[in-house]
């Protein structure tokens, strides 16, 4: 049974650690943690289908003149697949967040020399963008991504902070908290996922938020 959680659209790294396979990253700048084996291939294989269906170029918030800043490839996942509904229920056991407070699966394809630069998952307070994205549910919480298969090179996650690089494993989650323990956000969190050197490397990423996610449709 998973406890009521004290701050709706949280988790906690003692609540995470509950399964066995999650690990947490020994640092103060930031809470990361890691799994290995969090999806089974299966799963994982039938993500990255729906993800090549519905592809599109990927965009970011708060344009910064750098057209090369983000060179994937995004999908917003349908709630009704039956696949997407397995890892929202497999998310949901591990880190017991209301669902109504996650925003809809975000999938992502990278191909060689494609990469996301340096970037925080938060919305920035002053950022020109900020209303438009947090007015509704506030700004991110925690982040969960999960790489969904091997990549024969390149595609690592590095928080730079920490000097901690995250390489691609079929079903391995990433997770990590946006905020510092007072509540603002934490710069700490600045990660880059870089460029795939070879094959391609498919992720999904589902974020939290302060507030339940109410947009229409």
């Amino acid at each position: 049974m998973i406890p009521h959680m004290a701050t709706p659209g949280t988790t906690t790294p003692e609540l995470l650690m509950q399964d066995p396979r999650v690990r947490r990253v020994p640092t103060e700048r930031l809470t990361l943690l890691d799994a290995l084996h969090f999806l089974p291939p299966d799963l994982c294989e039938g993500l990255i289908e729906l993800i090549d269906k519905d592809r599109r170029p990927s965009t970011i918030a708060d344009a910064n003149g750098d057209d090369y800043f983000r060179t994937s490839e995004t999908c917003d996942l349908d709630p009704k697949e039956a696949a997407v509904k397995d890892l929202e229920d497999m998310l949901f056991e591990l880190n017991g967040i209301d669902p109504a407070y996650g925003e809809p699966v975000q999938g992502q394809r990278y191909a060689v020399g494609q990469e996301f630069k340096p970037h925080t998952d938060y919305f920035e307070p002053q950022g020109a963008d900020y209303d438009k994205f947090c007015s509704v549910a506030g700004n991110r919480t925690w982040t969960f991504m999960v790489y969904l298969n091997n990549v024969q090179a390149g595609g690592g996650t590095r928080f730079k902070v920490i000097g901690k690089t995250f390489q691609p494993e079929t079903g391995k989650l990433v997770c990590w908290n946006n905020r510092r323990p007072d509540g603002s956000c934490n710069a700490a969190t600045l990660h880059h996922g870089m460029k795939v050197r070879a094959g391609v490397k498919y992720v999904i990423t589902k974020w939290y938020r302060e507030k339940p996610w109410e947009w229409a449709e």
